[in-house]
């Protein structure tokens, strides 16, 4: 499908070579700042043989940490070829093929085909869709215990850079845009899908939390 306002072009933005300077970094330090906070608040909720569903999984950090961790299983999805090309090719020089399924597409549009987990990511995902609504609501209901999502703050500062931004994206003829949605929207919308916050961290541009479903809900 072509690039259009509506179906933003994400192999232009995260192109491969986006895709091999990240990967490279990471190889070198790790996982860093809000990722790595999503990542402990994971281990400390208990992964051991748990599944894991990262939308937006990008080269993969989410999901390698959590397998080496004691994850059994990783289930990535992300919209950009490139990066799903290069994420599969970091589990399979890992040894982990069998542990690691990779699907290419928008989220929203494949959710039904895919499986829950017991665990789903999204490490600043959701400031790159317009609809969080539906994005937040087919992410959420794929996950049967914990939900970890890394967002924007919403800060008049940060909504005027991101404009920013996405003029020159604009000028330059790139369709993907980036967003700063409403925080508290975000959250409730998350606790009425049966969960409730179980950690919370503010840094000065990204906040992360991590969701957990209530015993009620998945029990009903």
């Amino acid at each position: 499908m072509p690039a259009s306002c509506c179906k933003p072009d994400y192999d232009a933005i995260f192109d491969d070579r986006t895709a091999r300077r990240q990967l490279k970094a990471y190889r070198r330090s790790g996982a860093g700042g809000s990722t790595r906070r999503l990542i402990e608040a994971i281990e400390d909720a208990g992964i051991e043989s748990a599944s894991v569903m990262d939308i937006g999984g990008g080269v993969g950090i989410i999901g390698l940490e959590l397998l080496s961790a004691g994850a059994e299983s990783l289930t990535s999805v992300d919209a950009s070829r490139p990066y799903v090309s290069v994420a599969a090719e970091e589990v399979t020089r890992r040894g982990w093929d069998d542990r690691a399924t990779f699907h290419l597409g928008d989220f929203v549009e494949v959710a039904e085909e895919i499986d829950a987990a017991d665990i789903v990511t999204l490490d600043r995902v959701i400031c790159c869709y317009g609809d969080w609504r539906a994005l937040v609501d087919a992410s959420v209901s794929r996950s049967r215990r914990l939900y970890g999502v890394v967002y924007p703050n919403e800060r008049w500062w940060l909504r005027a850079g991101i404009g920013f931004g996405n003029l020159m994206l604009r000028l330059v003829g790139q369709s993907f845009r980036g967003y700063v949605h409403p925080e508290g929207e975000i959250d409730q919308r998350i606790r009425g899908a049966g969960f409730q916050r179980r950690s919370h961290h503010r840094g000065w541009i990204w906040q992360t939390s991590l969701y957990e479903r209530n015993l009620a809900s998945a029990d009903a």
